[in-house]
């Protein structure tokens, strides 16, 4: 009989959360990755459950929680967003008895609701082994293994070592079929939006960043690769895009620009968005061009601060004159405010309130889309050594305290009277 594997997506458990085109793309790449063995293979996403807005976003269903006790004195609502979990039980009874259940991990603050979906799959089916990988399997791995309640916990990328953790729990494998990829595999019901990741890691270090520490180096996919996929999942009815990439536009010439110029000429209608922050400064006419012409609807430029010193301390990416030289050109080209985003970090070590209003009125004057967003500090990476340095932070520290919104609450040093106020200014002005 076939070894029959169950994937899961826990819950995310948080102050707040929306579905910008979230989809556990680790967890999908490994249903590819093991689509090569003789198995039988089944998902439960706790997150695919959300009311459609716009492009394929939405809103979560959501249940008020108690707060861990690490989080007692933050004065907000805690709560459970996904699936009810009477509909986890429900269908994970459904889906046992199974040989081994795979769960992932993505924000490492997240991590109770890893807890609650092994504590469940544990109540159920004790016998069952559960292995554990993810982001937070491996930034976190000793407070996963201390904390999370799995059998086994895989830290890094999917590789031959995964093989051999699950062997060892039990499950042989057996090579049967080329692999397959994740929407060819009926995980999913619909796709209101897809996921698509056209390079893995980044070719900088910004000092923030965990790119550098949860990939070793940089590497493109081929053109023609990124391309059949695109046009498979528009066949298929996908409509709207989500590129997931750290750096989607380095080497544009040989990369991007292939990309795009394909899906102009193929007549597709799509719409592609960048929720994570791309590189302006390699942004010229030609792609801003082409971004246009191939459907680009939401866009969303790193600038993270205005002082050009912490630019060049924290990675180098981008500097003032550069971001604003990018922008005039994608207007050049017709995007507008309501598809040119920026993101603006707050709380970095050393950053001060006044930078952060002063980076406010920088955006404000380029006309574009301000995105504030809270530092959040990741081990292993030049900010969380600084802060280490300093005793803010510890090696054995709570990932719950590593929640952006929690992290700027208690160690930023902000104003919060200010810091709301600035926060309210820029939803008003993002409104008009």
């Amino acid at each position: 009989m076939k070894p029959r594997f169950l994937l899961i997506n826990p819950w995310i458990h948080d102050f707040a959360a929306v579905n910008l085109w979230s989809r556990p793309l680790g967890l999908l790449k490994l249903a590819e990755y093991l689509s090569r063995f003789d198995l039988d293979m089944k998902l439960i996403d706790c997150t695919d459950m959300f009311k459609e807005k716009r492009y394929g976003t939405g809103k979560y269903p959501k249940e008020i929680i108690e707060k861990p006790e690490t989080l007692k004195d933050i004065p907000r609502y805690y709560a459970r967003y996904g699936m009810s979990v009477e509909d986890f039980k429900k269908t994970l009874k459904s889906h046992l008895p199974c040989d081994l259940i795979l769960i992932t991990s993505i924000m490492s603050y997240w991590y109770p609701g890893v807890q609650e979906a092994i504590r469940t799959i544990k109540t159920l089916s004790p016998d069952t082994p559960v292995l554990l990988g993810g982001i937070y399997a491996t930034l976190f791995h000793s407070h996963a293994l201390k904390n999370s309640g799995a059998d086994y916990i895989y830290k890094g990328h999917i590789n031959g070592g995964l093989i051999s953790a699950i062997e060892n729990l039990g499950c042989r494998l057996k090579t049967t079929n080329p692999p397959k990829p994740y929407y060819k595999l009926g995980l999913y019901q619909q796709y209101p939006f897809a996921p698509v990741l056209t390079s893995s890691g980044c070719p900088y270090k910004c000092s923030y960043c965990a790119s550098s520490v949860l990939y070793d180096g940089f590497l493109q996919r081929g053109p023609s690769d990124v391309i059949k996929e695109i046009i498979a999942l528009y066949e298929s009815g996908v409509r709207d895009f989500a590129f997931y990439d750290d750096a989607l536009f380095f080497k544009a010439d040989s990369h991007m620009k292939i990309i795009l110029k394909e899906m102009i000429r193929s007549g597709l209608k799509a719409r592609f968005h960048c929720p994570n922050g791309v590189h302006a400064r390699f942004i010229d006419d030609e792609l801003a061009y082409l971004m246009k012409q191939s459907g680009f609807t939401t866009l969303r430029l790193g600038l993270e601060t205005i002082n050009e010193e912490r630019q060049v301390k924290t990675g180098g990416k981008i500097l003032n004159d550069g971001f604003a030289s990018a922008v005039r050109v994608l207007r050049k080209h017709g995007f507008t405010k309501e598809h040119i985003g920026a993101y603006l970090m707050y709380g970095l070590p050393g950053q001060g309130f006044d930078e952060v209003r002063e980076g406010v009125n920088f955006l404000k004057s380029l006309d574009v889309r301000i995105h504030l967003t809270e530092f959040s500090p990741i081990p292993e990476t030049p900010c969380w050594e600084e802060l280490k340095q300093k005793g803010i932070i510890t090696d054995d520290m709570d990932p719950l305290l590593t929640n952006n919104s929690v992290f700027s609450f208690l160690f930023s040093d902000y104003d919060q009277k200010a810091l709301k106020k600035l926060r309210l200014d820029v939803k008003e002005y993002n409104s008009l």
